[in-house]
């Protein structure tokens, strides 16, 4: 019987969680609301998409090869053959482009999945058990967040060396104490609502609370930080790669395309101008698309 009590009373937690969740609109209903009053964050949804198709199709899309060289075309116009010209060493501008977005997509999710999932597990930590643990994680963040990411990214690329996983690692490092910052300050607000309070009273392990009562609750939030955090990183990696320091030749990726093509921005403009302006596309449309997700996921701060 005892045993019975506290499974029923562990469902009437659950079921108390539920009935806050469902007081807010179903994700789909707050997505469809999105898209008939933010036109523009669903135009950055769906140019996110294409950007995204065209990666993964690239190799359907152009007859060329990425690093396939024709020194006899090198630096040539934009043309039908080259819709937009050929670099230094003869290569289709139009397949590095399509190439290095498979690069620079992959930099802007990686790390911003990973730092989402360093940064929530230490936010909660720190939130819901507090003392030496939350003064622990938190100054460490503070710290993190003392420098310049771009001087903090420069500093640890200077002391891993090149190549895409120290990337990802070093986008990981310098991104992860923002989103700790917010989800510990959601879970403090959390810890002491009512169902995380039953939940507390009827013997459930703190590891449980925060994994089934209080992430949960972040998960707007975090959504709107991930959207937020991709352009971010690409961004950060596109300096990085301009500076020598992140994706590495052969490899394409936006900032290395803009980075050799420096050189000839008079004689051949092309092979900054295209590059530049994806990365100015993307990053807008992931910046719009955060915005718009979070006017629907927090009206609050769209009245602010």
């Amino acid at each position: 019987m005892p045993g019975r009590k506290r499974e029923r009373l562990e469902n009437a937690a659950d079921l108390r969680l539920q009935s806050q969740l469902g007081e807010e609109e179903r994700f789909w209903d707050l997505m469809r609301r999105m898209a008939r009053e933010n036109k523009t964050a669903v135009f950055s949804f769906v140019l996110i998409v294409l950007m995204v198709l065209a990666a993964v199709l690239a190799p359907f899309l152009t007859p060329y090869d990425e690093n396939s060289m024709d020194l006899l075309h090198r630096l040539s116009a934009p043309s039908a053959a080259h819709l937009l010209g050929t670099d230094e060493g003869g290569r289709d501008e139009l397949t590095r482009l399509l190439y290095g977005a498979r690069v620079s997509l992959l930099i802007g999710v990686v790390p911003a999945l990973l730092s989402l999932l360093l940064g929530s597990l230490l936010g909660v930590i720190a939130g819901y058990r507090g003392g030496i643990v939350d003064t622990l994680i938190m100054r460490t963040a503070d710290v993190t967040l003392a420098f310049p990411s771009m001087l903090l990214a420069m500093v640890i690329m200077y002391s891993l060396g090149g190549g895409i996983v120290n990337v990802f690692l070093t986008l990981t490092l310098v991104s992860w104490a923002n989103v700790a910052r917010v989800v510990r300050a959601q879970t403090l607000k959390l810890k002491n609502s009512e169902f995380v309070e039953a939940a507390r009273v009827i013997g459930v392990s703190k590891d449980k609370i925060m994994r089934r009562h209080i992430l949960p609750n972040c998960l707007p939030t975090l959504l709107v930080l991930f959207t937020l955090n991709i352009p971010a990183s690409i961004l950060t990696e596109s300096s990085l790669s301009f500076l020598g320091l992140g994706i590495q030749p052969p490899n394409a990726s936006w900032g290395l395309m803009i980075n050799t093509g420096r050189q000839y921005l008079y004689s051949a403009p092309w092979l900054c101008f295209a590059p530049g302006a994806a990365i100015m596309l993307i990053v807008l449309a992931f910046n719009f698309l955060g915005n718009g997700l979070l006017d629907v996921l927090d009206p609050r701060q769209k009245k602010q």
